[in-house]
């Protein structure tokens, strides 16, 4: 296989609300793919692309279930912060767009600092800090 360029689809009950969150958040918009039914981000450096399609649109595709998020869990998306400080900032940041924090930012072994987080719509991520990481 060689494969040019991957990115993940995502279920959300509320486009507008997702955008609100992310983009609160700062994330910049991959404006020529948003719509009524999906509004789409760059995350990081390397601008992964993460879709957030209305649950409806999004299901005929999946060819089966959608996960419960209030259930379990799909998939945790590892955020990279530079210091703890930022890990910090980014949890109260997360908190007043409208996240829901797991866990509260700790240290959980030597040089490893961090949280989870999850979006409105129950998608989780880990904002993760590690000594001497780039």
């Amino acid at each position: 296989m060689n494969v040019k360029k991957m990115w993940a689809n995502l279920a959300v009950e509320d486009v507008e609300r997702t955008n609100k969150f992310y983009t609160t958040l700062g994330f910049k918009p991959n404006g020529p793919h948003s719509s009524k039914e999906l509004v789409s981000f760059f995350f990081g450096d390397d601008n992964f692309i993460m879709h957030f399609f209305l649950k409806d649109s999004l299901q005929p595709a999946m060819k089966g279930d959608l996960a419960d998020l209030k259930k379990g869990n799909e998939i945790i998306f590892t955020l990279a912060a530079q210091s703890k400080a930022e890990a910090d900032a980014w949890a109260d940041e997360i908190k007043v767009a409208g996240g829901t924090l797991v866990s509260q930012p700790e240290e959980f072994g030597p040089g490893y600092y961090g949280f989870v987080f999850s979006d409105p719509d129950g998608h989780k991520f880990n904002v993760f800090f590690m000594e001497g990481m780039k």
